[in-house]
């Protein structure tokens, strides 16, 4: 699986994006047809809580593209809650075949 982290406005930490790969690379448990994961990390209303965007878009082959984006205090919390999603969607799109 191809992964790509775009970080708006800021330059992600090295420590940040070995955390993005290692949870988004998880996914590939549920689906092994994954080719591509776009991540995209943006800071929305700085100086207030629950500031940090993460979108995570994922694309499987004879399928439509997964998308799960949310908000957090930070940006691993909110990576965390995308591939959660993301997960479920996976499970539901193979219950349904």
């Amino acid at each position: 699986m191809e992964i790509n982290v775009n970080a708006i406005h800021f330059e992600a930490t090295e420590k940040l994006n070995d955390f993005i790969n290692k949870k988004v690379e998880k996914l590939s448990k549920y689906n092994v047809e994954i080719t591509t994961a776009e991540i995209i990390l943006k800071v929305v209303k700085p100086e207030t809580a629950m500031n940090k965007e993460a979108s995570v878009r994922i694309k499987v082959p004879r399928s439509e593209e997964l998308f799960a984006n949310k908000v957090a205090d930070t940006f691993e919390e909110a990576v965390d809650n995308c591939v959660d999603a993301l997960k479920k969607q996976l499970e539901k799109g193979r219950r349904d075949r």
